[in-house]
């Protein structure tokens, strides 16, 4: 591609387009394979329920169901395409050591993304058994195929947005937005956010024990953005120092 400041409006539009072609050809075609498989993943996300028989109401509920399981896994699937377009359209405009921190950023938030899946996926288990507990003996409950699948979708996703913490903050240190000093000096506020967004996507009536088996992992992540941070920032001045 042209470089950034060689190219005018309409070539750099153009590029857009294409990226942004490439990108939705890459998630539609992993999303029809997915549709395909959807009966596979949707046993897979039933698994944790310990044997729940779910229930559909509406006519169109079958469909919906397997477009739903299909366009998030797609969308997550052809990551490695769309973001590469996404690296390939902004780094022409960076310099050239942010350049070459962004496409380690994207490969570490892929490996991020799947990790906090698979950490979100261990965690449904007990959180499912839990929250089954708590139904009075004299309530019959009827879980809607729909409902279930929609919360287990947000929750898996929750967590690996939230495994995307180190993508985040490494990527704005790099881009000398933040520096270590501040996640350091802000360390008491990011664990209260951290507490909060774990309240939110942890839904079990106890308050304290299910949202700090979320946080723990979080603040750890945090911790390990802050170290990395540093070593950038060392290199850096290391870099102007020899400079």
């Amino acid at each position: 591609m042209t470089e950034l400041s060689e190219m005018t409006f309409a070539e750099h539009l153009e590029e857009l387009r294409w990226r942004l072609i490439y990108s939705i050809a890459a998630i539609l075609i992993t999303t029809l394979v997915a549709f395909i498989f959807s009966e596979n993943i949707l046993k897979l996300l039933v698994l944790p329920s310990g044997g729940l028989q779910l229930k559909a109401f509406n006519l169109m509920d079958g469909f919906m169901i397997k477009w739903n399981i299909a366009l998030i896994t797609g969308v997550a699937l052809a990551f490695p395409i769309w973001g590469y377009q996404l690296y390939g359209f902004i780094s022409a405009g960076l310099f050239d050591d942010e350049r070459r921190s962004v496409f380690p950023v994207l490969c570490g938030s892929l490996v991020l993304f799947i990790l906090g899946v698979i950490f979100g996926y261990y965690l449904l288990w007990g959180m499912i058994r839990v929250m089954r507990e708590f139904f009075p003996p004299d309530i019959e409950f009827l879980p809607a195929a729909d409902g279930y699948i929609q919360f287990i979708l947000f929750f898996l996703l929750s967590c690996g947005i939230a495994f995307q913490l180190p993508t985040l903050l490494i990527g704005l240190v790099q881009l000398r937005v933040i520096n270590t000093g501040l996640l350091r000096k802000q360390r008491k506020i990011a664990y209260f956010v951290l507490f909060v967004f774990a309240e939110i996507i942890t839904p079990v009536s106890d308050p304290i024990l299910a949202p700090l088996t979320v946080m723990v992992p979080l603040i750890v992540l945090y911790e390990i953005s802050i170290w990395i941070s540093r070593l950038i920032e060392k290199r850096r001045a290391d870099q102007l120092e020899a400079a």
